[in-house]
Order: C-alpha cells, then sequence, then structure tokens
C-alpha cells in the first residue's frame, strides 16, 4: 500500500473547498484502493473582518467582487449545479449570509493535533455541511459547540478550546505562514507536501497530478 498525504488550505464558508475536496476523492477512487490517504485540513479566512452578524452573501459578493445581481445570481446556479454534479448540493436561497470562521478554524486545528486528521475531517465535512446544506451560522457559540459534541468532542472542553488565547495565536500563525507561501486564494491543494495545486480542479485533473507526484517519488 503507498501512502499519499493531502494538505487542503481553505475555509469553511469556501464553496470551492468542498467541491476540490469531492473532486479529489472522485481522482482517488478511479485509482482504486492501492493509496493510504491522509488528508490534513489548514486555516484560511476568506473574511477575517467579518462582523459578528456576518453578511448577506449576495451583497457580500457584489462589495467584494463588483458583480452585478444577475451575475451573483447565475453564479450560484452554477455553484448549485456543480454541486449536485460532486454530490454535494448547495442550499442557496434568498437571506443567506457568510460569517467570520475563526472560531471553526480553532476547532478544527485542536481536533487534527488531538485526535488526528480523520477527526479533523469529519468535523470539517460537519461544518461544510451546517453552513452551505443547513444554512447554519458557523459563527456562533452554540451551534459551533452543537457540531463539535455531535463528532465526539466533549463541550465544555470544545468551549474552552474556542476561548484559548494560545491556540488562536497558534492558529493566526498558521495562516500567516500559507499566505508568506503566496497562496491567496482557496483552496489549494498540495500533495506530498510538496506540490500545490490551486483551486477546485476536475478530478480527472488531480488523478493526473496524483499520477505524477506518485511517479516523481519513484524517481527522487
Amino acid at each position: 500500500m503507498t501512502s499519499l498525504r493531502i494538505d487542503i488550505v481553505s475555509d469553511v464558508v469556501c464553496p470551492w473547498c468542498i467541491i476540490g475536496y469531492k473532486q479529489v476523492q472522485a481522482a482517488l477512487a478511479q485509482r482504486g484502493q492501492d493509496l493510504a490517504v491522509e488528508t490534513w485540513w489548514h486555516p484560511f479566512e476568506l473574511n477575517p473582518d467579518m462582523p459578528d452578524e456576518g453578511e448577506d452573501v449576495a451583497e457580500h459578493i457584489a462589495r467584494k467582487y463588483g458583480s452585478t445581481p444577475e451575475q451573483g445570481k447565475a453564479n450560484r446556479q452554477r455553484l448549485q449545479e456543480i454541486g449536485e454534479s460532486v454530490g454535494f448540493p448547495f442550499l442557496y436561497g434568498e437571506g443567506r449570509r457568510i460569517y467570520n470562521t475563526f472560531k471553526a478554524h480553532k476547532l478544527l486545528s485542536i481536533v487534527a493535533n488531538e485526535r488526528g486528521w480523520k477527526a479533523q475531517t469529519a468535523l470539517k465535512l460537519a461544518l461544510f455541511k451546517a453552513y452551505f446544506q443547513d444554512g447554519q451560522d458557523v459563527s456562533d457559540d452554540n451551534i459551533l459547540l452543537d457540531i463539535a459534541q455531535g463528532q465526539g468532542m466533549d463541550r465544555a472542553a470544545a468551549a474552552a478550546w474556542m476561548a484559548d488565547d494560545a491556540l488562536a495565536q497558534a492558529v493566526r500563525m498558521e495562516q500567516r505562514q500559507w499566505l508568506d507561501q503566496n497562496i491567496t486564494g482557496v483552496p489549494a491543494i498540495i500533495f506530498d507536501q510538496k506540490f500545490m495545486v490551486p483551486g477546485a480542479q476536475s478530478a480527472d485533473t488531480f488523478a493526473n497530478v496524483i499520477g505524477k507526484v506518485l511517479a516523481r517519488r519513484g524517481a527522487d
């Protein structure tokens, strides 16, 4: 069995991040069962200055990217179609909001440190579902604690970690490290801790990259 490490720099409220993950999973399925894969998630905030109350998604996209309401609606429709094609339907409706995700990243970081990549990935997928499919506020303490508890975390311990200043500093330091590596958008998907692929590429593209990574490893 050949091992492969995959690191994904992403944000909880980034639709292309869950699409990219699903495409990587499809690429791995194309290869069959010859790989033992570990997937680790790393923090990136698309909107680090987002206020506590969040912002209407349509208004946020228009303000940030200068798109018209018609363009925003077309983009959301495209995302819905792509999401359905990869097995992750998005719930987009009027009044959807985008939120600050720093506390979610703190939970993801401590879960990775204490329980490993499988538990971290399970929490990440639960957060994607909560935001994109259940329409929940993933900046709200009680919602985050419900999700953490649903993933087997002790609720009081999770609350303490969300409030921990040392953990906050560690997460911010890691975010700066990715920025220092010129990662300014997500997802950024890194294979073998060496080869970075930006964006949510197709499954075929990821399968091709994985093949080249493994071949390069054998040649080194």
